[in-house]
């Protein structure tokens, strides 16, 4: 599947841009790509993120559930001259030139994606024709259709890219991206691509940014560090409430959205946590405990059963997305995971997470607030990471594997992952504009 129908050109450089589903702004990366595969060697030479002002998040939020024909037509060509700009950013911060690019990967910014619609559709948008033109590099952008198109869901795509730069011997690990939509990859050891299981499970940022916007009148975008969260108290009721969204009991594969996580949701559920007379830390505390439930569940239901007992504990668990520098979101998640029903298991698994489960329970109430102090290396078991820890920055992973999806398309690798996406076969991703 990954062999190239002609030879990679050695140490081709790239840049990979990606607008998520929280249209904060534009992250850009260039890499040295180098190989195919699980072969392929990934560098990352220079990362920048160039923010949206809040008054045009506002109008590309808007458009992506009120927009007209005509707005979504001229922010198409808009987003097109901030992509560009991004690219041409990130060139200069490494250093380089426009002509020693080999390509352009965009994914866009998405304004709708309808997976399970009557004729399953998506829409990202960013013009492609002009981030080529500016900068006259070749532009691959539109991932999403051709795997539509060969009966996928069009989501999610990143697996490629953490297949190829995460896959490992010996450990089992999870890549969870918390961005505007959670994610997960999951790569047993030594991996084939035909091994991946991925998925969206569920809100990652979008609930509680939109809870946090429309408490504060928009003076916040986000809980930073996850504070206020902090100083509330969960709604039993409420948390009750959100879980039992149908989304969360759906099988493989699928993928989500602002359609069922967005406005609307957030409206539902700040209007409900009135009648149940919460705080505004209350509420805030009790949409991240939704994200947090919403992951391990995922974790329980569809990974855990997969993870021999014997491997459990060398688990590794890589967290990346805004939603990872979120210390209340994290120490929630990692609660979760410590008071996991070990019956979920089944038998022949129990002693080894009663084992683990009994580790991490000694950690909890480490007094420094992070990833490894809450779930750190425990003699070579069970670890919770970040993608910094492999010399990645959380934004800049996902830029980074659009990067690794052009470097594909160019040498007509398919990029999808039919197991994960529900696809018939795998395909080349992407239209190509010359620059």
């Amino acid at each position: 599947m990954t062999t190239p129908n002609r030879p990679f050109k050695p140490g081709s450089l790239y840049v990979g841009l990606m607008s998520g589903t929280s249209a904060d702004g534009i992250d850009a990366v260039v890499a040295r790509l180098n190989g195919a595969g699980r072969g392929l060697r990934a560098e990352l030479i220079a990362h920048v993120h160039k923010k949206f002002s809040p008054a045009f998040r506002e109008r590309v939020l808007n458009a992506c559930l009120h927009g007209t024909v005509a707005e979504i037509c001229e922010l198409n060509f808009v987003l097109g001259e901030h992509f560009a700009r991004a690219a041409l950013s990130a060139i200069l911060l490494a250093k380089l030139k426009p002509s020693q690019i080999t390509a352009i990967g965009s994914h866009g910014q998405t304004v709708h994606h309808l997976p399970n619609a009557k004729t399953p559709s998506t829409l990202q948008i960013g013009e492609p024709s002009v981030i080529a033109e500016r900068t006259g590099i070749t532009t691959v952008a539109d991932f999403r259709v051709r795997d539509m198109a060969a009966g996928g869901q069009g989501a999610p795509l990143v697996p490629f890219a953490d297949w190829v730069l995460f896959t490992h011997d010996v450990r089992p690990r999870i890549i969870q991206n918390i961005g505007g939509i959670g994610n997960l990859t999951f790569l047993p050891p030594r991996a084939s691509l035909e091994d991946v299981i991925a998925f969206d499970t569920g809100p990652g940022n979008m609930v509680m940014d939109g809870v946090v916007t429309k408490l504060t009148r928009g003076r916040e975008a986000f809980d930073r560090g996850g504070q206020c969260a902090a100083r509330g108290v969960v709604s039993q009721t409420l948390l009750n409430e959100c879980l039992a969204h149908p989304y969360l009991r759906r099988g493989l594969p699928k993928t989500t959205g602002r359609e069922e996580f967005g406005e609307v949701f957030v409206k539902r559920f700040l209007s409900r946590a009135k009648q149940l007379r919460l705080n505004d830390e209350d509420a805030v505390a009790t949409a991240t405990a939704f994200t947090a439930e919403s992951i391990a569940r995922a974790y329980r239901r569809f990974v855990f059963p997969k993870i021999k007992p014997a491997a459990l504990q060398k688990l590794q668990i890589i967290l990346g997305g805004g939603g990872a520098k979120n210390v209340t979101l994290v120490r929630m998640i990692s609660e979760r995971l410590i008071d996991n029903d070990v019956s979920e298991f089944g038998i022949e698994a129990m002693g080894a997470w009663l084992r683990l489960k009994s580790e991490l329970q000694t950690q909890r109430n480490a007094t420094r607030a992070t990833l490894q102090s809450v779930a750190g290396s425990l003699g070579g078991g069970f670890q919770l990471l970040t993608h910094e820890d492999f010399g990645i920055p959380s934004s800049a992973k996902e830029p980074l594997a659009f990067a690794i999806l052009a470097h594909a398309t160019l040498n007509a690798c398919p990029g999808n992952v039919p197991a994960v996406t529900g696809a018939r076969r795998a395909v080349v991703l992407g239209k190509i504009i010359t620059g």
